[in-house]
């Protein structure tokens, strides 16, 4: 069986996962970077669709073999760029998310939950009632290690901007790129295993349970990926940290939402994990044991999901982060930077998307399947760990940059789907027009299971 990484470098290379090689792709139109964009979507997205495939035969299912498409799967990882509401789109960033210059450096900050932007301004001595250009001038006056730091110890989210040595350097940036790109372990407990007797070929899920603790980005989509192949997913929000709207809708079609608090609905929480198949967790290592739940605590033989930002060990393994500031302390920021050879101070940039988000969700969702794929042999328990400083790190050590590319074109709106007044991109697996559901109503769910579907 080929390994993640080795689908992921076939499309590096230009070949699919059967070794043939796959059609032309124009990079104008395909996610275009200075980095192989086009390579790690192409080859998270059939990574997911091989493991799929997978998963259908061990279960006696008619696989579908279908051909990753390259305007799909770029118009489902664009998807905030085709994302609207009564036709207008989202303000993306808030207006404390963003590079701003410090003393003596470029940092890159994170603050679109108002907890965040709390933090931020805490970390910087700034009161809540501060503006932009209250934060411009003070971050000015700081310098960025200073700013990260300060960041860190009062869990804001701020980074400096490092070159792709620096950080490879770094005794973080080495723990990140340590390991493989999905890590798949076993554990001692064994279990019963839930045979999904109603599956068909399209919904070869059906019957398993997944219970969703993540947000933003790549837990959400790794787990509305499975949500697409039939799996009864229920994410759980906690009740006094309220999600951004639009990202809400784009990230949770074809799951139910219900809204919890761990800390004092623990009986609800291990009821519902008892009876889980799966659990996806974007919690920082560690949080669901403080909170009480342990591994050993879950459904025996339970496959445990998760996805951090910088790994799970190493000096950076508890802090927190997202695609935007991987990329900005990874080097990616300062390679996709505008390069003026006027100005003696490099540039920065981003992504033409949020790569590192939808690629370790495919991932990790590929890595689920597969694990699901074991327990059926053994009953066996399984950890999948997927984390985006990890998912960086092969992109920078992937062949073929291009920075002479043209700008990244606007992905496909024909891959679009709309429900009402909300537009959001399609699946980016071929042979699924649209996921089950566009998103519920957002806690609108009881936090409980529904029957398992009967065998048909």
């Amino acid at each position: 069986m080929a390994t993640y990484d080795e689908l992921v470098r076939a499309y590096e290379a230009g070949v699919g996962v059967d070794a043939t090689p796959l059609p032309p792709v124009d990079p104008g139109a395909n996610l275009a970077a200075t980095l192989p964009v086009w390579a790690l979507a192409g080859g998270a997205v059939a990574a997911f669709a091989t493991a799929a495939d997978r998963w259908r035969e061990t279960i006696g299912v008619e696989p579908l073999r279908g051909v990753v498409e390259p305007d799909r799967v770029a118009a489902s990882f664009s998807s905030e760029r085709l994302f609207r509401i009564d036709g207008e789109r989202p303000s993306i960033f808030a207006e404390l998310s963003g590079f701003f210059r410090a003393a003596d450096a470029w940092v890159r900050t994170h603050a679109n939950y108002s907890h965040h932007r709390d933090r931020l301004l805490t970390a910087v001595a700034l009161p809540a009632t501060a503006t932009r250009a209250d934060f411009v001038r003070r971050v000015a006056t700081l310098s960025a290690t200073d700013i990260e730091q300060r960041a860190a110890e009062h869990g804001a989210i701020a980074v400096r901007v490092r070159a792709e040595q620096e950080w490879a350097d770094s005794p973080q940036g080495k723990a990140a790129a340590s390991g493989p790109l999905v890590a798949l372990e076993r554990r001692a407990d064994t279990g019963a295993v839930e045979s999904p007797t109603a599956a068909t070929r399209l919904l070869p899920l059906r019957g398993l349970r997944v219970l969703d603790l993540t947000r933003v980005i790549a837990g959400p989509v790794a787990t509305r990926a499975l949500a697409l192949l039939g799996a009864d997913v229920l994410r759980i929000d906690p009740p006094f940290l309220p999600e951004i709207g639009w990202q809400y809708l784009d990230t949770c079609q074809g799951k139910r939402s219900t809204v919890a608090d761990l800390r004092t609905d623990l009986p609800v929480f291990r009821e519902l994990i008892s009876n889980a198949d799966i659990i996806i967790s974007g919690y920082r290592p560690g949080r669901l044991e403080r909170l009480g739940v342990r591994p050993g605590e879950m459904r025996a033989g339970i496959v445990y999901g998760r996805v951090s930002a910088w790994g799970e060990t190493g000096p950076w393994g508890d802090r927190r982060g997202f695609d935007s500031i991987v990329q900005a302390a990874s080097g990616i920021s300062l390679i996709e930077g505008a390069h003026d050879n006027s100005s003696s101070e490099p540039s920065v940039g981003a992504l033409p998307a949020q790569a590192l988000d939808h690629a370790s969700g495919y991932l990790l969702a590929a890595g689920v399947l597969d694990a699901l794929r074991a327990r059926q042999a053994d009953g066996g328990g399984r950890d999948v760990r997927v984390a985006l400083a990890r998912t960086a790190s092969w992109l920078l050590g992937a062949s073929g940059r291009t920075p002479d590319h043209e700008p990244a074109a606007a992905p496909d709106p024909s891959f679009g789907v709309s429900h009402g007044a909300v537009t959001t991109a399609g699946p980016a697996l071929t042979g699924y027009p649209d996921y089950p559901w566009p998103a519920r109503d957002y806690g609108s769910d009881t936090a409980e299971w529904k029957d398992r579907p009967e065998g048909s």
